[in-house]
Formats: C-alpha cells, structure tokens, sequence
C-alpha cells in the first residue's frame, strides 16, 4: 500500500520542465500548492495534480477518491479507504469503475515511502525515488466529488498499485505492491483516450533500473510530532 509521499517544490518542478524540454515550461501552468517532504495519505492532503481534462494544469487535489453517492464531510470521512486502487479491480470495484475510463491523472512526487520487515515486529521505512533524483509521477484515477453540503467541487484521487518490481519486492516484503509509475513517454498517452484494453495494458510494474531505495528515519511513523521535514528523506544506516 502507498499511502505517504514527497512532493517536489513548485520551483523545483518549474526547473524541471525547462530541464526536459525548454518549451513545457510555457506550456504548463503550475498553481500553487504544498510542499510536502513527507505527506501522510490518512490525512487527506491536497497535492500537485494533473488531470486527463487540464492535461497541462498542475493543481492541487486532494487524496482519497470520493465517488459521488459520498456526500458532505462527515461521509467523506467514513468512507471506504480509497487511498490506493489495485489495478487488478479498477475496472469492477464501485469506487473507481465508473472513473478509470475517462478520469485519469498523474501525481507528481519526489518519492514514496514504504515499510520494509526485516525481522518480526521491526519496521522500518523506505524512501524510494527516481535514481536522478528528479520528480516523476504516480498513475491515478479521479472523481470530481461534489460536497452537497457546501456546493464546492473537489478533485479526489486514487493512486493505483500493481504488483511490484523486483526492487520492492524486496522493500516492501508485506504488502508485495508497487504505485503505479507513468513515464515521461508516457504521460500523455495516459491522459488521453483509451480503451480498457490499452488503459489495462499501461498497469504495469515499471522496470527495474529507474528507481532506488534507502532506509529512512523511523520518524515517518511517530504521532504528535511534525513529521513534514527533510530528515524523512536522509538514508540512515540500518541495523
């Protein structure tokens, strides 16, 4: 399950684009968002987005997809967990079956973390990014969810989560998944229209080689301390 990551400044992705191509970083428009070293997913938090239908906005949304029988606050939060999607149900589970065809978006991270067993009741957290360092983005479906109360309209999403590599295998020895990485090559492709058969097709474990992992501070894990700092992303040596 994938349920903390890092997002990469706004300033940071603006380097990026013009890294990549000089011309994107017209193209797309950033809107101001959080910075996150280590955001948590159970607490709802709203990160940079892109989605099928502003294909070059990036924008704040919030995670945890609300389909639209949720409606106000209050059911929000008693709602099914909906953090992560397994691409093996996408296409049957009520949340996210009436979304994959047609709302599909990219989160854009600097990194995810994931729980590492390397013995009974010990624990310890991975920071897992892209070998360059540079930001990449995590393959999502969307709902834009109506809070009845309010009358405000909210993009939610759902990271979606294939088996894993052979990288995570060996990181994430429990829950055995991996997010959902969408290429550079590929970004657009999964924001355009598809079929099932091509959308199915594009869930894949991405190869080995583009990401690598490290033990990180136990600090990702603790409550009622401020666990948004860069220290959640400094490898420590394992014991």
């Amino acid at each position: 399950m994938c349920n903390k990551v890092a997002t990469p400044a706004k300033d940071e992705l603006a380097g990026y684009f013009e890294k990549q191509d000089v011309n994107q970083a017209h193209v797309f428009k950033i809107e101001d968002y959080d910075h996150f070293f280590h955001a948590d997913g159970f607490t709802r938090p709203f990160l940079p987005f892109t989605a099928a239908e502003s294909p070059r906005s990036i924008a704040p949304a919030r995670w945890k997809l609300l389909p639209h029988i949720v409606k106000n606050e209050q059911e929000a939060v008693q709602y099914a967990n909906t953090l992560n999607a397994r691409c093996e149900e996408i296409f049957t589970k009520f949340s996210y079956k009436s979304y994959i065809g047609s709302n599909r978006g990219l989160l854009w991270v600097k990194g995810f973390f994931e729980p590492n067993h390397p013995r009974p009741k010990v624990t310890v957290p991975y920071f897992i990014k892209a070998h360059n360092g540079e930001p990449f983005t995590l393959g999502c479906v969307y709902s834009n969810w109506l809070n009845h109360d309010t009358g405000e309209v909210i993009r939610t999403f759902s990271i979606i989560t294939t088996p894993p590599n052979k990288l995570l295998e060996q990181i994430h020895t429990d829950g055995q998944r991996m997010p959902l990485i969408i290429t550079t090559e590929n970004r657009d492709k999964w924001l355009g229209a598809l079929t099932e058969k091509e959308i199915a097709e594009m869930m894949k474990p991405l190869a080995d080689g583009y990401l690598q992992g490290n033990p990180v501070s136990g600090l990702v894990y603790k409550r009622g301390v401020n666990t948004n700092v860069p220290e959640t992303q400094v490898p420590v040596i394992q014991e």
